[in-house]
């Protein structure tokens, strides 16, 4: 593999230096429409939100418009970017826990389209924010206890979750009765998501079937009807050469058949159907380019690469143990033979990109290319040791085009201050 969608990499790496962050452009748009063709439904209103903390700038920003998305934010810079990039504010969705008064008010000075609170202290604040010149949509995170199949720290819907309120605790019911009394907030309904990287189709059924049961807890209690539901995201995506996709195709039309028909059983309201996908776009359009610097083999024989990159622009190895798949360009057709652990120039032991991969015999100054890097990776970049982070390019019909510019030092000091 020397080119990506007719882009050559070492053009790239002459162009651009490495490390650098590639992202399939043309890859990205096919996973939108996948979703949105798929998440659609004959008798029931459905929206895709693209999940921005997995990969947010500009032109992405801008990518995601031009596919008729939604989009999630989770902070004031993320807002702040989609703002910039022109994104339409009622199609914003301000996210996260913890929010502070000042995220609150960014988000109805700017008119945002819909707010998910967290928590009854966010909701008790929010009631003493709104004011009759803007009816907010608001929705509630809601903790629903599934136990999906997945990494400890990407899992978010357990019983003591930081994330949202227990559908098993009290004054969950007691904090929507009071985001549905306030007369400038439009409550839709709730939000729940149950973890990241998920293979497992079943989760994703159950998870809708546990929410619509308690929808119906809240009416028969209440009589209050919620009108939409936010499922999150958490699809999986194939990160090696073993791993299994989730059928898209398949998962996203039964998702919302099931909706569907447990609305029906339960005589529910048809709600407006959400959900939240982020990874599952850009993951796998993703790719990192490095540039190899030196190889080591220790007194006990272990092989090392060291690259041009660190645990700064790839943390996830680091911080959830993830794998992941890498070539050397050009050598992919000769005996891959010789065991090795990719690692970086962080000052840290556990600076490792990949623990252990069988590849051909490297040399300094070969290019190594890491696959499916495209979600948590250039947004989760850190400038320890004072290293610069990665620019980005985006690739389409042959043609690449920078979307982040390289970081100068002059980046670095931008921030301090002298004595």
């Amino acid at each position: 593999m020397t080119k990506i969608n007719g882009v050559s990499l070492y053009e790239l790496k002459s162009k651009y230096q490495t490390p650098l962050y590639i992202y399939d452009e043309d890859m990205i748009r096919n996973q939108c429409k996948i979703f949105t063709k798929n998440f659609r439904h004959p008798k029931m209103k459905s929206n895709v939100v693209y999940a921005s903390k997995a990969f947010l700038t500009i032109a992405m920003a801008q990518l995601i418009h031009s596919e008729g998305l939604y989009l999630d934010c989770v902070s004031q810079g993320e807002v702040y970017t989609a703002l910039k990039a022109g994104f339409p504010v009622e199609k914003i969705v301000l996210h996260g826990n913890n929010k502070t008064k000042e995220e609150l008010m960014m988000a109805l000075n700017f008119k945002i389209g819909t707010i998910v609170v967290d928590n009854e202290y966010e909701a008790k604040m929010l009631a003493t924010l709104v004011n009759d010149s803007y009816k907010v949509n608001v929705m509630l995170r809601v903790n629903p206890g599934i136990d999906a199949h997945t990494h400890e720290y990407i899992k978010t819907s357990t019983l003591d979750s930081k994330f949202g309120m227990s559908t098993l605790d009290t004054r969950t019911i007691e904090t929507i009765k009071l985001l549905s009394n306030q007369p400038d907030i439009n409550f839709l309904g709730t939000h729940s998501h149950i973890g990241s990287q998920i293979l497992e189709e079943q989760s994703f059924y159950d998870h809708a079937i546990t929410i619509l049961n308690f929808y119906k807890k809240i009416k028969d209690e209440t009589g209050i009807e919620l009108t939409a539901i936010n499922l999150g995201g958490g699809f999986g995506v194939k990160y090696l050469k073993d791993d299994v996709r989730l059928n898209l195709n398949v998962v996203l039309k039964e998702l919302l058949d099931i909706i569907y028909q447990k609305s029906n059983e339960l005589e529910l309201k048809l709600p407006h159907v959400f959900i939240e996908p982020g990874r599952s776009i850009v993951a796998e359009a993703g790719y990192t380019l490095y540039t190899i610097n030196q190889i080591k083999t220790t007194i006990n024989h272990k092989n090392y690469i060291f690259i041009d990159g660190s645990m700064n622009d790839h943390i996830r190895t680091a911080l959830y143990q993830a794998k992941y798949d890498c070539l050397i360009v050009g050598k992919e057709n000769l005996n891959h033979d010789i065991n090795y652990t990719i690692a970086g120039k962080a000052c840290e032991s556990g600076d490792i990109i990949i623990h252990d991969i069988k590849l051909p015999e490297a040399y300094p100054e070969d290019l190594l290319l890491v696959k499916t890097t495209g979600a948590y990776h250039y947004s989760m970049a850190s400038h320890y040791n004072r290293l610069t982070i990665p620019p980005v390019v985006f690739i389409k019909d042959g043609k690449h085009r920078l979307v982040v510019r390289k970081e100068s030092f002059m980046d670095l000091l931008s921030h301090d201050e002298e004595l």
